[in-house]
């Protein structure tokens, strides 16, 4: 660790916090909640559960709810590119909506899985592991996440199939987690691929106008969570095969985006984090962060890297340039991140942070 001198750039730029953006690569909600409480003392407000076992791979497992309508449901082949099906017709259109219409309502399982682990969470606050303050995070995909997993033809008929079940899920939540003990986040990952024009592998639009149809869905999903409980937004250029949909030129799409959510929403949004490319070092890149007026929201910025403790101090001293006050985060999840790389990450996450002042 570098001496921390009165004068020295790290102390003066130093970042309050840090967020878990969702996935992390450990076995269990309970080996989550215990080791980043452990190595990231006084740092956290909130901790998800880490979405251990078949949950690690973002929205892939959500394939599964689709299984009495698999004619709805992408197809790829080894290379992870779409198997091309015929494009509905009018009548298989009719018939899958009859279909939906004598069927169960789909269930996504993101308010089973969470209420399991808030059992556990709840136990080990009850044994002294987890602060007071610390809120239980839920993180949900977008609908727009899941619906690229829906064969073309058919998302438009099944997206509001799918955000109807979002929706149940996040009352169901809110009816059985006391609301000072919840906080909600969406993730946003699907969206800038299209939003930078990028279709591999299943990113194409299917709505028009693009950037104003984003906009309005997610706006919508903010406003699905009761203002009383916290809700923020993890927006994200991508982790297929640890790389993005397309490097960002700069933070302006995410500018924009935060922007329009804060602006568009009725209520208030608690927190934004973004990502932060590896090789980030410079200022062109943080510049259109000057013009994000935050209000009250957090913002946690995805500046962590594995085994990079000089390159992160790095990112954080252009970003504090800015003169936005932010705490760090990693790009994404790390559901897929090898195991042995988890140490470092918080290491570093806990050695450029400052605690919360509570």
């Amino acid at each position: 660790m570098e001496n921390g001198t009165a004068h020295s750039p790290v102390t003066q730029q130093q970042p309050t916090g840090v967020h878990l953006v969702g996935s992390v690569p450990l076995p269990t909600a309970k080996d989550v909640f215990l080791q980043t409480t452990k190595v990231l003392p006084n740092r956290l407000v909130r901790i998800p559960d880490g979405e251990p076992a078949h949950r690690q791979n973002f929205v892939y497992f959500q394939r599964g709810i689709f299984s009495s309508i698999p004619q709805v449901v992408q197809q790829y082949d080894a290379q992870f590119n779409v198997v091309p099906a015929p494009i509905p017709t009018s009548s298989d259109l009719s018939a899958l909506e009859s279909t939906i219409a004598s069927m169960p309502p789909l269930e996504t399982g993101y308010d089973t899985f969470a209420l399991e682990s808030y059992e556990t969470f709840k136990q080990l606050r009850a044994d002294g592991h987890i602060a007071p303050h610390i809120k239980f995070q839920v993180s949900i995909p977008t609908a727009l996440n899941v619906t690229c997993l829906i064969a073309e033809g058919y998302q438009a008929a099944m997206e509001p199939h799918y955000e109807a079940a979002l929706f149940r899920a996040v009352k169901n939540l809110e009816a059985s987690i006391p609301y000072n003990d919840l906080s909600i986040q969406w993730d946003m990952a699907a969206e800038f691929a299209m939003l930078e024009g990028i279709t591999w592998p299943h990113f194409k639009p299917f709505f028009s106008p693009v950037k104003e149809g984003i906009i309005e869905r997610t706006v919508h999903l903010a406003d699905s969570v009761d203002s009383d409980i916290e809700c923020g937004f993890h927006l994200c250029y991508g982790d297929i095969a640890h790389r993005h949909f397309v490097d960002p030129k700069d933070m302006g799409k995410l500018v924009e985006m935060a922007t329009a959510i804060m602006k568009g929403s009725k209520r208030d949004i608690t927190f934004i984090q973004m990502p932060v490319p590896k090789d980030r070092t410079d200022d062109e890149y943080f510049a259109p962060l000057k013009e994000l007026e935050l209000g009250n929201t957090e913002l946690y910025l995805g500046v962590v890297h594995y085994n990079d403790l000089e390159g992160t101090k790095e990112r954080i001293a252009a970003a504090s340039k800015t003169g936005k006050k932010f705490g760090v985060a990693t790009e994404c999840g790390m559901g897929r991140t090898p195991p042995d790389h988890l140490e470092s990450i918080l290491e570093i996450s806990a050695e450029v942070t400052k605690p919360y002042d509570r």
